[in-house]
């Protein structure tokens, strides 16, 4: 019984450091256009990760940008930028789509 209380222990001193490292009020905010769809993790201004997928799930060119972001273009039907930067006069994140070298959607902007 006393090997179970130590587990515990462990276990507690482990998982609490990681709840005390989630911001408070971080928000989720998504929105799809017709071709892609656009989410991100943030608090307040400050933005966590973008991730952008395509809703038929083929593959194309994503790319988002925001304030002063631009992520490399990845081919892919989803992909996750980590950023971690504060941009305090963006209130969009946006993201496009192309394929076979034609913008099939831009603009798809969801807010901060």
């Amino acid at each position: 019984m006393n090997h179970l209380k130590k587990i515990t222990a462990l276990a507690t001193a482990c998982v609490l450091p990681l709840l005390a490292a989630a911001p408070a009020h971080a928000e989720v905010h998504s929105i799809c256009g017709n071709y892609v769809c656009v989410m991100t993790a943030h608090h307040e201004r400050f933005v966590q990760d973008i991730t952008v997928r395509t809703k038929d799930g083929l593959p194309g060119t994503l790319r988002a940008y925001w304030g002063e972001f631009r992520s490399p273009r990845v081919n892919a039907a989803s992909h996750r930028w980590v950023v971690n930067r504060d941009q305090p006069n963006a209130k969009l994140v946006c993201a496009g789509l192309e394929r076979d070298g034609r913008s099939i959607e831009d603009g798809v902007c969801t807010t901060i």
